[in-house]
């Protein structure tokens, strides 16, 4: 899908401070401070316009969320959605996810989620998937011992190759879904890509991974 240019959104964030974060590596560790408590802090890597990550951070207004979109033209979206409603349990950055140590002691995240990302189809670009091996690794330094990793896809290709690349990483399975909806869990929030893929009659994949703890 072609990314829509928005030239206005950059300042259009930066003034909503609040919501908008512009150097989270200052908050690297700190990010309780930022929200002022200690609850559990879930991160999505690849938030889009923001359906799910607003929807859980309604869905569970006890736990902090911080929606990570590379794009300013995409992350904008979601900025204005908290500027018209509120909700103090949510931020926004625009960062690259290689980099996430860079805003996140270890440990400091308690969940991520990876909500239908880019395939990257061809296996020259093997690496850009955001469960090859070097992202998978990045999660784990910043996740406890036992972190989880939450996946979505409507891509079968993506989803067979995460389920190989996290197993061979050393991570194991507490759930997998290979048609989400037939069954659908009350509480389960869908993305924009899930209600359109669904609605075209394409499963669902999910699944959920744990690292196992080194010794």
């Amino acid at each position: 899908m072609r990314l829509r240019h928005k030239p206005w959104a950059k300042e259009y964030m930066e003034a909503q401070e609040h919501v908008f974060i512009q150097h989270p590596e200052q908050l690297k560790g700190k990010w309780g401070t930022e929200f002022g408590n200690d609850d559990p802090l879930f991160i999505e890597v690849g938030s889009g316009k923001g359906q799910f990550v607003l929807g859980m951070a309604k869905q569970h207004p006890n736990v902090n969320f911080i929606a990570i979109e590379l794009f300013e033209s995409v992350a904008v979206s979601i900025v204005q959605k908290l500027v018209e409603t509120p909700m103090s349990n949510v931020r926004v950055l625009t960062v690259d996810a290689k980099r996430l140590v860079d805003y996140f002691e270890a440990g400091e995240v308690d969940r991520v989620y990876l909500n239908f990302s880019d395939p990257w189809p061809k296996s020259r670009h093997a690496k850009r998937r955001l469960t090859y091996k070097t992202f998978l690794a990045t999660y784990e330094a910043i996740l406890p011992k036992a972190g989880e990793i939450h996946f979505k896809t409507d891509n079968r290709g993506l989803f067979e190759y995460s389920l190989q690349s996290m197993s061979q990483y050393g991570m194991f399975f507490t759930e997998i879904s290979l048609d989400l909806h037939v069954n659908e869990p009350e509480d389960n929030i869908r993305t924009e890509y899930e209600e359109r893929f669904s609605a075209l009659g394409q499963p669902i994949y999910r699944m959920e991974a744990v690292f196992r703890p080194k010794n």
